[in-house]
Order: C-alpha cells, then structure tokens, then sequence
C-alpha cells in the first residue's frame, strides 16, 4: 500500500470522464488500497480514482457519522439517484463542502438530501446504499468526480466567485499539480 499524490484542479485527470472498470483484478484491488490510505492521510471522508490520476469509475468513503456509525466502502461502476434539490437559501454552515483536489477551500453547495447509490463492491457482488444527510453528500461529491465534475464547477454566486479567487491565489487550475498526504499539509 502507498499514499498517492491527489490531483489538483487544472489537471486534466479530474476534468474527464472516467472509464467503467473492466475487471476487478489485482490492479483494481492495489488501486483501491492506496486510496483507502491516500484519503486516511489527507484526511478526508471520500475519494475517487480520478483524484489520484486513474480515470476508472471508482470511489471509496469512510464517514463516522453523528451516532458515532462509521459507513465505509467502495463503489466501483455506480450508478447514482438523488431526490430533487431543496429550496431555499444557502446555509453557510450545514452546507459547507470541501474537496481534497482543491485542499483547505470549503464553499456552500446545495446538494440533494437523498441519495439512492448502486454499484459493485470489491467481490464483484452489486448492492445499493440509500443515504440521507452527509453521506448523501459524500456519495453525490464522489460520483461528480467520476464524471470530470467538481464542486467548484457546482458552486453559485457567490461562492463561485470566491473559489475562482482562491484558485488563483494559490496557482491553481493548470494541469500537473498535486500534493502529497502526509507530507504536504494543505488539508489542514
């Protein structure tokens, strides 16, 4: 197992729609492990295979939720439902997200409160995962990733705004940056 770089915005990994997994070989399973210790060092509660630069349709979550549940697990080739987007006014505070390709930003985005995930586990087995709250979050987060989309991509005025100018300020948004977990602490 191996902490890998995370993929900053601008690289093209994270902006491409990723393949579906052929097969779950030992690739797949190397693949996966680095990730679960990638996103363990970051910290962070999910990750997708494009933000270590592999364009496969991957992503795992961790998450201990508020009853002190951890859920856990890995989604590869998912499918993803989500109920229709409430309405209202952005709350700061309950919707405030982050993404470890674009580390130590958070902005409010409006996702849905439930998310109905299918996919297939590391055994080749399918299942479905309804979630409600965060981990509706971390799923709808992830599953944009699979598709070349990020939150920032997401955000309206003016959050947007404000993510563009903090893309700029630290460089970002050019192809080929990344950063190390556990050695480069952008994350915190």
């Amino acid at each position: 197992m191996a902490v890998r770089p995370i993929r900053i915005t601008g690289d093209p990994a994270l902006h491409t729609p990723a393949s579906p997994v052929s097969a779950i070989d030992d690739a797949v399973l190397e693949l996966v492990r680095d990730m679960e210790e990638t996103m363990a060092a970051a910290p962070g509660v999910g990750l997708a295979a494009p933000q270590v630069g592999v364009g496969l349709r991957i992503f795992i979550w961790s998450w201990i939720d508020d009853d002190g549940v951890r859920h856990r697990g890995t989604a590869i080739n998912p499918q993803l439902l989500m109920a229709p987007l409430p309405l209202g006014d952005l709350d700061d505070d309950e919707e405030s997200e982050g993404c470890l390709s674009i580390p130590g930003e958070r902005f409010a985005l409006r996702r849905s409160p439930e998310a109905l995930l299918t996919a297939t586990d590391l055994d080749g087995n399918g299942f479905e995962a309804r979630a409600t709250g965060w981990l509706a979050r971390i799923f709808q987060h992830e599953f944009d990733h699979l598709d070349g989309v990020l939150y920032a991509d997401r955000l309206i005025h003016p959050h947007d705004k404000g993510m563009a100018k903090a893309i700029r300020k630290k460089s970002w948004g050019s192809p080929g940056q990344s950063w190390l977990p556990g050695v480069d602490h952008l994350e915190g």
